[in-house]
């Protein structure tokens, strides 16, 4: 009589421990391919970033941009700043807390694009606190293709109407600031001006804002995630590999 239910319950442990086992090894070998997966973007993004400046995307091309394909090539545009649209949102960087200075840039199609043309710190926030600074006139800008920030950061979201900014959300900036007549008018992408765009600003001279801090950096743990898993199948097998033998040990005594 209590050799079946023994037996069950051998039964039972070695099913559950395979399908735990298989299914660490499957979350493993998930972890492993996103690794693959990560490794190959990180290789295009640091060969974008490092080719030559390429014309910035048409019009007729926006509708395919992506993060995928598109995040942090390094274009180039022309246009016309408008200043008096600029728009500053929070950030933090090697040179401390302040603001990333958005400015719109009217293209000769009449489109715009928004251009972060650098930082500048708390202080500088009012465009008054940085004379001479703000060019005139068709300028040629080159920098890294960002796509837009919707979701706003960590724990706080935009507040357009009490103009507080913490991600740069293009959509939302134009909308607030009445960037072209359709939003088909503005590019569905910004671009961090590298300091090529930027020669006289110089943080050292008190000159705002500082281009050129972009940091690419992509978090890539998938290999310490596949290890743990793979470490909890081999743990789980190993239990039901005792268990099982203590168990069977057991009934072959009773019997």
């Amino acid at each position: 009589m209590s050799a079946r239910p023994s037996a069950s319950r051998l039964v039972v442990w070695a099913l559950a421990g395979s399908l735990l086992c298989g299914i660490f090894v499957a979350l493993g070998s998930w972890q492993v391919a996103r690794r693959a997966w990560k490794l190959d973007l990180i290789a295009r993004v640091e060969q974008r970033v490092h080719a030559p400046a390429q014309e910035a995307p048409a019009r007729a091309a926006w509708a395919r941009i992506n993060a995928n394909d598109d995040a942090y090539r390094h274009i180039r545009l022309r246009g016309i700043f408008q200043h008096e649209n600029e728009t500053l949102v929070q950030a933090v960087t090697t040179l401390g807390p302040g603001f990333w200075v958005l400015t719109p840039l009217r293209i000769a199609d009449g489109s715009v694009v928004l251009i972060n043309r650098g930082f500048v710190p708390t202080e500088r926030r009012e465009r008054s606190s940085r004379p001479g600074n703000e060019p005139a006139g068709e300028q040629t800008i080159s920098g890294l293709l960002r796509i837009s920030e919707p979701d706003g950061a960590f724990l706080r979201g935009n507040d357009p109407a009490a103009n507080r900014w913490y991600s740069r959300d293009v959509a939302a900036i134009a909308a607030a600031r009445g960037l072209g007549a359709t939003s088909s008018a503005v590019a569905p992408y910004f671009v961090d001006a590298d300091a090529v765009s930027n020669p006289s600003s110089d943080a050292t001279a008190g000159r705002w804002p500082v281009g050129g801090l972009t940091v690419v950096s992509f978090h890539n743990s998938h290999l310490v995630y596949a290890i743990t898993w793979y470490v909890l199948a081999l743990m789980v097998a190993a239990g039901t590999i005792f268990l099982w033998r203590t168990e069977r040990r057991r009934l072959q005594k009773n019997a």
